[in-house]
């Protein structure tokens, strides 16, 4: 399994991974919520470093091209699932309790750690999610030899598992499981692996911009 096509796919989403565990243990260690704040910013350095280390081996991101009648459906899956996004919040729709990312101090923003969440979420989280949900997992979990299936031809059994476990990587689980049928959908569909990536952009993006105008912190 890992090996010089799967790891450049597998690194970056491992060590964003490791990080929430590790935020985790230090919560419980006593750190405060200050401090694991800026943990978030170390968190989003090192997977850009790994997404920059390993860019010549994602082949299917070149040419960075999107078909405008591809590129607008993504535009549209993507405010899509904003939408579902803060309305599926149901009780029984969530695994455990709220958290979130609160960027303020004393009631006010800091504004620098607000737009660099915000960037970490709309920039390189969907890149990293991606290249790892749908472009490896996706196709890895339908054919060893992931890079030579076309995305049309992916297992339906191995799409509605991976559609399960994005969702359960996620507080909002349900909301979870809609976004990764939509982008699934989207890059199954198009066989252009920006697609899905454009679409979880907006999402993420939309969010973000939600968050910061309602101080609705719980949604990230």
């Amino acid at each position: 399994m890992l090996n010089r096509l799967t790891l450049p796919r597998i690194v970056p989403f491992a060590i964003y991974l490791g990080f929430l565990a590790l935020a985790d243990l230090l919560a419980r260690l006593g750190w405060s919520e200050h401090q694991l704040r800026l943990l978030y910013v170390v968190k989003i350095a090192a997977v850009v470093l790994a997404l920059l280390a390993y860019r010549r081996r994602y082949s299917e991101l070149r040419p960075p091209r999107l078909p405008w009648r591809q590129a607008a459906l993504a535009l549209l899956a993507g405010l899509l699932v904003f939408l579902l996004w803060i309305n599926l919040t149901a009780p029984w729709m969530m695994l455990g309790q709220p958290g979130g990312f609160d960027p303020r101090v004393d009631g006010a923003i800091v504004w620098p750690l607000a737009l660099l969440r915000a960037a970490g979420a709309t920039l390189v989280v969907p890149l990293m999610e991606e290249l790892f949900w749908r472009s490896f997992l996706l196709r890895w979990l339908s054919q060893e030899d992931f890079l030579a299936l076309n995305p049309a031809h992916a297992k339906i059994t191995v799409f509605v598992g991976t559609v399960i476990l994005f969702g359960i990587e996620h507080q909002l689980w349900l909301a979870g499981m809609v976004a990764g049928a939509v982008y699934g959908g989207l890059y199954m569909s198009s066989r252009n692996l920006w697609a899905p990536i454009l679409a979880h952009t907006v999402t993420n993006g939309v969010l973000a911009a939600w968050i910061l105008a309602t101080a609705q912190w719980t949604f990230w």
